[in-house]
């Protein structure tokens, strides 16, 4: 449960109150965005595969050359969960390299979704563009933040990016995929952020007997019959049911098998 008490953030391993969790805006870093972060959910007190979103930021890191702090992550996250009494949570890890890497640790309420968005699925809108350093999780989301606000505007939920060959590859903030039959197509990883919850999908698709085919689609394909979703962090699984402001066939039941099997494995 959340407390009323002020709220608190890690700086470096110091618990400080939330609004000191700052940068200066005239730290080059800061003005060059450089810098990496993780999102995590925090359930029943326990981090969903933290371990699994430390290698990822250690990766996203390593490819651009910024230096992490030698960081006991699971402590400080402990040290923010007791001093704001936390037990479910998004916890976000933001690192910015600087000569003497800077860490914050921030949380707010547990991200979660209506039951609609489950049951008769999500819109969304195509938008063209490629994310620069596609397989590293940085601070650079300026595409990100222009797509989805176009698909905001167009009252969808997310925005699928399409590259410059016509094939998409994943949403602003979630990866993509497309059931045909017993197939499971998505972007492979070079493409693509390879998110956390992407790790338990393709997982799930081989236990619910899918074939996984590791290739991105083409936009022209879409809305062909086969049912499409997206997944991140805080959305498991979740199933499209309209693009670009029609109707598109979507098997729920299918979508939601993974949505199952993902929040399943969070617990274990």
């Amino acid at each position: 449960m959340f407390s009323a008490m002020q709220k608190h953030a890690i700086r470096n391993g110091l618990l400080i109150p939330e609004e000191e969790a700052v940068m200066p805006i005239t730290v080059r870093e800061v003005q060059q965005n450089f810098s990496v972060y993780e999102a995590l959910r925090l359930v029943d007190g326990h981090v969903v595969h933290l371990d699994d979103h430390i290698r990822r930021l250690e990766a996203s890191a390593s490819m651009i050359g910024l230096r992490l702090p030698s960081a006991p992550w699971q402590d400080w996250i402990d040290l923010l969960c007791k001093g704001d009494g936390l037990d479910e949570a998004t916890l976000r890890i933001l690192v910015y390299g600087t000569a003497e890497p800077v860490a914050f640790i921030t949380w707010q309420p547990l991200l979660s979704y209506p039951d609609e968005y489950y049951e008769k699925g999500i819109a969304v809108t195509l938008y063209n563009g490629e994310r620069f350093l596609p397989t590293c999780k940085t601070s650079n989301l300026l595409l990100s933040c222009l797509a989805l606000n176009d698909a905001h505007a167009k009252g969808a939920f997310e925005a699928l990016l399409v590259d410059r060959s016509g094939l998409v590859t994943e949403g602003t903030r979630s990866n993509f995929y497309l059931i045909d039959g017993k197939r499971l197509y998505t972007a492979p990883d070079e493409m693509v952020l390879s998110g956390v919850t992407r790790i338990s999908v393709l997982r799930a698709a081989r236990v619910l007997g899918y074939e996984v085919v590791m290739e991105a689609v083409p936009a022209s394909r879409l809305g062909e019959g086969h049912s499409m979703f997206i997944s991140s962090t805080s959305m498991a699984a979740m199933p499209i049911g309209r693009l670009e402001g029609r109707e598109v066939p979507c098997d729920i039941e299918a979508v939601l098998a993974f949505t199952r099997l993902v929040r399943r494995w969070e617990r274990e």
